[in-house]
């Protein structure tokens, strides 16, 4: 959809008309406080000396390295219900009464060509969340990214060209921006509804000026991630954070971030729902094995870095059973982990060996849920459709079965809804001078000592070059990714 063809102007909206004042316990909100912090509450969050809220431990992951700036490409930017009135950034904290609403959408993105998707890989990799090189190594990441992504490129269009030429989720987001959009109206919060991937258009950058532009005065990030991890919606803030405090106006803007949402009973409904409906396309429901398949990070981020991801998944996975249970569905369940990247180690286990291994076991009739996903993309259309199907059905089992993403269910967009009126209230100003919390650690080490930081450059270099060239390196990237 291109902004300008559905330009209008955006009705005001009392905050104190809101339906929805509770806040769901099951929500995690970060706020951005004028003192400079960022406090992640998962009730309220309150301007400055804010002792009462719940600090998570987002607070504790490394969000401060560098990230690549990507330029605007003159592409199209979605957004739905776009208004132009100008921003004032003389606006007084204290009129809050009428607000021009907006809620971001973050999502992964996805190259809609197969030309795309040689600078979508490189996109993907020059990010240091996903590839989170040494210290010594991070003057890298960008040859690195380079190199990966020509590696990778030829089998990962041969994936996407089996689904079609090109990633279904702009569309489906897009989709899903225009369903939330109606949805809040329909609760009494007409909305701008923006999209920001982190690797394709739409970029971040993109959605930002557009936000700006819009003259939004309050506004919810909402990631289409359920679970927080550092290499999803962690990256995805941490690019906004950078973003917003180098503007002016951005930085003055309220604003209010949905870190994750595994735990709202309007999802996890949602899933049991789709769950149970699949079960009965089986000639024996209750025989049928529940096979929860969630995207994977290396077992670095939860170990080293704090990342909550792994914890989030498996109460995630319980919430759902639980709910199931209570419907009178006893099906045995496992989660295993796809998608893993090179040569490092991941979240285990393995959805590739799990599903040997069931085979192996006896199991005949199994249902495939990918739960980390809220759209089909290449992980469900190619991954799990086609691969997986066919190693488990090699392996023994007879009856394959999957469950679609969320996509625009009602009740899921419902709940999206209601998760976006709760966070409201909560939204405060990022200062343009946090700074600090994203600061390059690099650049701070090399003012504090550059002769040593030059020889660590050199010493990186030659260790860098001999790790590149090693067979084990190059076969372990060639696999397709997203």
């Amino acid at each position: 959809m291109n902004a300008a063809a559905t330009s209008h102007a955006l009705p005001s909206v009392k905050l104190s008309e809101l339906t929805t004042s509770k806040f769901n316990h099951n929500s995690s909100v970060v706020c951005f406080h004028r003192k400079h912090q960022v406090s992640f509450c998962s009730h309220t969050c309150k301007a400055s000396g804010n002792s009462n809220s719940t600090v998570s431990n987002l607070q504790k992951l490394k969000l401060d390295d560098p990230i690549k700036n990507i330029g605007l490409a003159g592409k199209s930017f979605c957004s739905v219900g776009v208004c132009t009135h100008p921003l004032s950034e003389t606006e007084s904290d204290s009129h809050v009464e009428e607000e021009k609403v907006g809620v971001l959408l973050l999502n992964l993105g996805g190259p809609e060509t197969l030309v795309d998707v040689q600078p979508f890989l490189y996109n993907l990799f020059a990010d240091p969340d996903i590839i989170r090189l040494p210290r010594l190594f991070r003057f890298l990441q960008r040859p690195l990214a380079q190199i990966i992504s020509v590696l990778r490129a030829r089998k990962s269009k041969e994936a996407y060209a089996s689904i079609g030429g090109g990633s279904p989720l702009r569309k489906i987001t897009d989709e899903q921006a225009a369903a939330l959009k109606s949805e809040l109206e329909a609760k009494k919060l007409p909305a701008n509804v923006y999209i920001a991937m982190r690797y394709w258009h739409p970029f971040t950058e993109e959605a930002a000026q557009q936000i700006k532009s819009d003259g939004i005065t309050r506004l919810v990030v909402l990631p289409l991630y359920p679970q927080f991890s550092i290499s999803t919606t962690g990256s995805s803030i941490r690019a906004l954070q950078n973003i917003f405090r180098e503007d002016k106006v951005l930085s003055k803007l309220p604003v209010a971030i949905i870190q994750s949402w595994y735990q709202r009973y309007g999802y996890i409904k949602s899933m049991a729902d789709l769950i149970e409906e699949e079960l009965q396309s089986f000639n024996k429901p209750q025989e049928v094995m529940i096979f929860f398949s969630a995207h994977g990070v290396p077992q670095t981020y939860v170990v080293d870095a704090g990342d909550p991801y792994k914890f989030q998944m498996e109460e995630c996975i319980d919430l759902i059973m639980q709910e199931l249970k209570a419907r009178g569905i006893e099906n045995n369940h496992r989660l295993a982990y796809q998608s893993r990247v090179g040569p490092v180690q991941w979240l285990k286990p393995y959805t590739d060996e799990v599903l040997v291994q069931l085979g192996q076991q006896g199991v005949k009739s199994l249902l495939a849920v990918p739960v980390s996903f809220v759209s089909e993309h290449i992980e469900t259309l190619e991954e799990i459709d086609m691969e997986y199907k066919e190693l488990a059905l090699n392996s023994g089992v007879e009856n394959w079965g999957r469950v679609p993403a969320l996509g625009c269910t009602t009740s899921f967009i419902a709940d999206l809804a209601d998760a976006v009126i709760e966070a409201l209230p909560s939204a405060t100003a990022m200062s343009a001078s946090s700074s600090s919390l994203i600061s390059s650690s690099s650049s701070q080490e090399f003012k504090r000592d550059p002769v040593g930081y030059a020889m660590k450059i050199f010493v990186g270099s030659f260790l860098a070059f001999i790790l590149l060239l090693s067979p084990r390196m190059l076969s372990a990237f060639r696999k397709p990714v997203v």
